[in-house]
């Protein structure tokens, strides 16, 4: 397969202009990569963009806000980004949201939001690039799932059902598509130190939720940080590489589940009665939800994640 250079390339990222996007799109236009940056949030676009663009003069930019749960909005945006940017080589399906808190506080609406960013955005980007990627002898893409579509996690049920559905996509896509020249790679990623838990919506006992989920992101030697899972999944992007589990805990759960699936179940059954109950549905964004234990010195590397990479303002 060999690695594919990205200078003069054509990228387009999901959730482009923050968290581990942001990440991406740095190493992307420092590698020579013509990038396209989308989200919902036009301010946080131009946020971005303004550092891109002083990082690296050189390359074409653009920021492009869409909604991506509107399938005719992702037809908009797939037109206007091979309109002024030019036909897409690299295709970065990184856009989430992540739902935390237990079953009682879920509603239907939560599993279909989530399959919505998480399932049928990718699907329609795919979708709507392949014929452009095949007429020009290929191309890249990576989807960004979770550790939490191989094993499934109590309190991020929405997410994680809705990552599943993205990793057997991706791997359908990765056989259908490898004879054009498309090499489709799936991202399976563990916790990291995005900065963005304070944009999780929280439901249940919120200030309980959000504790231990921020703090389950931020420690070291169980969360990855964000530069170094973004220079792993461009590496390989490069190379092509099918799959790609980031974080040894990830590593070592999904090694578990396959060899011991029924232990695995168990295991979480107990997690989930340790963890905080509550049928309250109301939804907080996570800095709505701060407590005494976050932000704290637990806390502490996630915070900086946040400034970096423009989830708040300093």
């Amino acid at each position: 397969m060999g690695n594919y250079r990205l200078r003069g390339r054509n990228a387009l990222i999901t959730g482009g202009a923050r968290g581990l996007g942001l990440e991406l799109a740095r190493l992307l236009v420092d590698g020579g990569a013509h990038v396209a940056l989308v989200s919902r949030h036009p301010d946080e676009l131009e946020r971005a963009l303004a550092e891109l663009r002083e990082r690296a003069p050189d390359v074409r930019l653009l920021a492009v806000p869409c909604d991506l749960t509107d399938g005719e909005a992702v037809d908009r945006m797939l037109e206007r980004v091979q309109r002024e940017l030019g036909p897409v080589d690299v295709l970065i399906n990184n856009a989430g949201i992540i739902q935390v808190g237990p079953l009682d506080a879920m509603r239907l609406e939560d599993f279909e939001q989530a399959m919505k960013v998480h399932y049928f955005a990718p699907l329609r980007t795919m979708l709507g690039l392949r014929t452009g990627m095949r007429a020009r002898g290929g191309g890249r893409v990576v989807n960004v799932s979770s550790i939490g579509g191989l094993v499934s996690v109590p309190h991020l049920l929405p997410y994680s059902a809705s990552k599943f559905a993205l990793v057997g996509l991706s791997e359908g896509m990765r056989s259908e598509l490898a004879a054009d020249g498309i090499l489709v790679t799936t991202v399976t990623p563990g916790l990291m130190r995005t900065g963005s838990p304070r944009q999780a919506q929280i439901k249940g006992d919120h200030q309980k939720e959000y504790a231990w989920f921020a703090i389950s992101d931020s420690l070291p030697g169980i969360s990855m940080s964000s530069q170094r899972a973004a220079r792993k999944i461009v590496d390989a992007l490069e190379r092509g590489q099918p799959t790609l589990i980031l974080g040894v805990p990830a590593k070592l759960a999904a090694l578990a589940h396959g060899l011991a699936p029924n232990l695995v179940g168990r295991a979480l059954t107990l997690v989930n009665r340790l963890l905080p109950r509550s049928d309250d549905a109301t939804l907080r964004k996570g800095h709505q939800s701060e407590s005494r234990w976050v932000p704290s010195v637990l806390t502490r590397l996630t915070q900086r994640a946040e400034l970096r990479n423009n989830e708040r303002m300093a």
